[in-house]
Formats: C-alpha cells, structure tokens, sequence
C-alpha cells in the first residue's frame, strides 16, 4: 500500500490516470475503502496495565502498522479521485466519507494528543488533562512512526481541498470536513497541518 501511495501520486503528476479502466479503478476504490476501514477506528494511545512494556511495544507497534497501512490507502484513494479527467463513477461516495472519518479520528486521539499535551487523556483521572498543563513541557522527540504518519495525514487534508474544487460534496460531509479544517487551529505544534488546514477551508469556503 506504501507503494501504491507513491505510485499513485506519480501517475497523478502525469496526467494519466484517466487513461486506466474505470471498472478496475473503481475496483481498487472499493478495496481501498476496504483497507481504510481497518484503521478507521484503532486506538494507537492504548495502555495495557497488566501487560509488560515489551508486549505493550508490540502491541503498539501492531497497532501502529495498520493505522499507517490505512494512511497510504486514504492517500491512493484521494490521489485517483483528484486525478485530471476523472469519471463520474470513480468519486464514491463511501469511499470519501471514509476517508474524512479516518482522517478525523487519528487526528483527534492520535496525532493532536502527541503534539499538544493539553489533548491527552489523563490514564489516572479518565479525562483530558487541564488545559493549565504546562505546553512547554511537551516532550520534542517524536517516535519517526508518528512524523510519518503526520505528514501523510497532512497530505490527505490537503487532497481534501483539491478534491473539493473537483467534487460537489453532501451537506453532512461538508459539515465534517469543516470542523476537521478548523480544529488544527486550537493546536499547537502543528503548523503543517494549519497550513494544510487553511487550504481545506478555503476550499469549503469557495465550494
């Protein structure tokens, strides 16, 4: 699927992907949605009690391999939609809509508690730590999994807004979209992705 992300980015810059069977593509679509799916919704911040550090590493790292496996789906998935010349059929509906929850979900429980402490949820009390807590203390050093799987969400949000000015969205996607575009605002940390950010609401501006 790594693979495929750069592949399909390539043929994206050149201009060809329109040449490609619609019935195959739209196959690959549907798999794709497939792929996204399994990642959608896995918790990467899990913490095992009763496990030792080394099975809760592998249990992370697990985790982490599919969460990043569905990264490089969405990224395939929204590098054929925005394509030059695309058919009607290869906008799925399903599809984008899985996309946008994925993109949503890691970005609110697995990148934004990374970059910002005030996100993160306090294992002792069960809720969001207090904003009071101090942001300069948020620790520097990253995991390179994390870096990774930031700039490909980065990436995503940003195909988001060319896919916008392609693809007449339904009101309840635009809705998603939005908050997604206006919450990395609130973050610290995360410039990238603001800047990503204000591409994708200005897309929805404009549309």
């Amino acid at each position: 699927l790594n693979e495929l992300g750069s592949e399909s980015a390539k043929i994206k810059a050149m201009g060809i992907m329109d040449k490609l069977s619609t019935d195959k593509t739209v196959k690959v679509l549907n798999i794709l949605e497939k792929n996204i799916q399994d990642g959608s919704k896995l918790s990467t911040l899990l913490n095992h009690n009763n496990d030792t550090e080394d099975e809760e590493r592998l249990w992370r790292d697990l985790i982490m391999e599919r969460v990043t496996k569905s990264a490089d789906a969405c990224l395939t998935a929204i590098n054929i939609m925005t394509s030059p010349n695309m058919p009607k059929a290869v906008y799925i509906e399903d599809v984008i809509e899985r996309v946008i929850q994925y993109t949503k979900f890691h970005l609110q429980n697995t990148l934004y508690p990374q970059y910002d402490p005030v996100y993160r949820v306090d294992p002792h009390g069960g809720g969001v730590l207090s904003s009071k807590a101090k942001r300069a203390k948020c620790a520097t050093h990253k995991q390179r999994v994390i870096v990774m799987l930031y700039n490909k969400v980065c990436d995503i949000v940003s195909s988001l807004s060319e896919l916008l000015e392609i693809q007449l969205l339904t009101d309840t996607t635009i809705l998603q979209v939005s908050s997604m575009g206006i919450t990395p605002f609130f973050v610290e940390n995360v410039s990238e992705l603001q800047l990503c950010a204000i591409k994708l609401v200005t897309a929805v501006s404009t549309s």
